[in-house]
Parts: C-alpha cells; sequence; structure tokens
C-alpha cells in the first residue's frame, strides 16, 4: 500500500556494517501523522489522502483551517500534505499513521526544500569553466556571451547565468532503510536527504 508521511530531518551519521565499511546515514524524526481528509476522486481508483503533522493551538492557524479540521473534532496541525493512493478503503479519517506502516524490504522517495546558498555565479552554480588567469585576461569567472545580436535579439529563458542558487524543492528517490525504531519513531536511511537539520520532510512509498 502507497503511504506518505512527515518528518524531521536531525542530522547524519554514519554507520560500520559487518565487512567494516562506512555506510553514510541520515536520522529522521518521522510522524506520527494524522488523516485528516479522504478525497474519492469519482472516475478513478484513487483517492487523496490529506495527512497532519504537528499539533499547534487553533489560534496559530486561520478559521478555514479550524473548521476544516473542526468538522471531524480533529486538533490543529501545523503541516498538511497530501498524497494519493488506490487503497483508500483501508483508511478511515482520524487514523494515526506513523512509522510502522512503512516497509523496510522497500525502498523509499524522500522531498524537501534544499539548503539555499544565496546569489551564485555560473561557475559554483552551473560548473562554467573559468577563463585564462595570465596577465592580460579580462575574462576570470564572467560567464561570457549569452546570445546572438540582431537575431533573435533576445535572451531565451532558462539561459544559464548568474541567480540564487539552492532553496527549492528536491526528491531524493529510492533510499534503503537500515533501521527503524517504532519507540522513538526515529528512522535511519541510507544516504543523504535534502535541506539542513530541522527541516521539515516528506517521506513516500508505494
Amino acid at each position: 500500500m502507497s503511504i506518505g508521511i512527515l518528518g524531521t530531518k536531525i542530522g547524519m551519521t554514519q554507520i560500520f556494517d559487518d565487512k567494516g565499511l562506512t555506510i553514510p546515514a541520515t536520522i529522521l524524526q518521522v510522524g506520527p501523522c494524522t488523516i485528516t481528509q479522504i478525497k474519492r476522486e469519482i472516475d478513478s481508483n484513487h483517492a487523496n489522502i490529506q495527512i497532519g503533522y504537528k499539533y499547534i493551538r487553533p489560534d496559530k492557524i486561520n478559521k478555514p483551517l479550524q473548521g476544516h479540521l473542526k468538522k471531524n473534532n480533529l486538533p490543529c496541525f501545523k503541516h498538511l500534505k497530501e498524497y494519493k493512493t488506490d487503497k483508500y478503503n483501508e483508511l478511515n479519517i482520524g487514523e494515526i499513521i506513523d512509522i510502522s506502516k512503512i516497509n523496510t524490504n522497500k525502498h523509499v522517495n524522500i522531498s524537501g526544500v534544499s539548503i539555499g546558498k544565496g546569489f551564485s555565479g555560473c561557475q559554483k552554480r552551473h560548473h562554467f569553466s573559468r577563463g585564462p588567469m595570465s596577465h592580460g585576461s579580462k575574462n576570470h569567472r564572467a560567464p561570457g556571451s549569452i546570445g546572438a545580436g540582431t537575431t533573435p535579439g533576445r535572451v531565451f529563458p532558462g539561459k544559464k547565468m548568474a541567480g540564487r542558487m539552492g532553496n527549492k524543492q528536491v526528491t531524493t528517490k529510492n533510499l534503503a532503510i537500515l533501521n527503524i525504531n517504532t519507540q522513538n519513531n526515529i528512522l535511519t536511511i541510507k544516504g543523504c536527504v535534502p535541506g539542513k537539520k530541522g527541516n521539515l520532510l516528506y517521506i513516500y512509498q508505494k
């Protein structure tokens, strides 16, 4: 069954296997989440499942969200997220989704906002090669030509230039699960995930 759950990045560490090899690992605080809405599609066998994460006081969210959650006698949540599944008949509004629902034998996809690097040049942002560094050269880290003059007479959208780097929604796919601690809701993932410590992450498993 497809499962979606929200969590927080704690940090990275390393684990040694039986052969003594080092495995990079990321530790996540995952769930528990509550199902707040089930939207069934009439012409499809799928349904959108909305989950809530992290309890919050009612005065911290707007009135429409308060009414949306109060309709089903649910507490207020700081984060809401939807995911699609075809096994919606097994789920109910108000049901708790915790880390025990994740299958350790399958891989997971994790989405989050990457670390922002600020305004960066072409070499750092797009890995451009530099110009000659010898005496007399005035093109060391400059981007160079960005297009023709008269025709087309403009710069095409999407041109690789200097600009803000990072701070984008990134998804890392097919991450292996190293360990699950159901008592403390701790999930250990092989490799790295987007974002810095404390970032909100979305974990999805088909």
